[in-house]
């Protein structure tokens, strides 16, 4: 399954912030004019989808070999640590996905409204008149002879 279609734990979020569903947004993306914030959220989407996957993987293993109705003699001590060991790997990868993903859309600049504001600052604008040009001497610019 594509990444694109499987969810991940920050979908809404991702909906919210760029104001489409997922698989717009993925659409969007590979346009020219979209933003770049939106194609690094949705890369960074794809890993966290992917990271979120292994562990459910692992979690789901873990269940499976510990299940009430499964021999006892089939349980593995080296397959738990093991998967232990995966499962830190993967929570890991997912919270740094996510970390990554928050820090992005929190400082990603506003999204652009189509119209442009000016500026006005709180400082009075001063204008200044320069007194009149005094004339320039008549010799101003002019080359001194040489003396042989």
């Amino acid at each position: 399954m594509s990444v694109t279609i499987k969810p991940s734990s920050q979908d809404r979020r991702l909906e919210d912030t760029f104001g489409a569903a997922i698989g717009e947004l993925y659409e969007t993306a590979t346009t020219e004019e979209a933003p770049v914030a939106l194609r690094r959220a949705l890369q960074l989407r794809s890993f966290l989808v992917l990271a979120e996957e292994q562990v459910a993987r692992v979690r789901d293993r873990v269940h499976q070999a510990t299940d009430p109705d499964r021999d006892m003699g089939e349980l593995s001590a080296e397959d738990l640590r093991m998967d232990a060991q995966w499962l830190e790997a993967a929570l890991d990868a997912r919270e740094g996905y996510r970390a990554a993903l928050d820090e992005l859309l929190r400082t990603m600049p506003a999204p652009a409204t189509g119209t442009s504001r000016s500026v006005q600052f709180a400082q009075p604008k001063i204008t200044t008149a320069l007194p009149p040009a005094a004339p320039a001497p008549v010799r101003a610019g002019a080359m001194r002879a040489r003396r042989p």
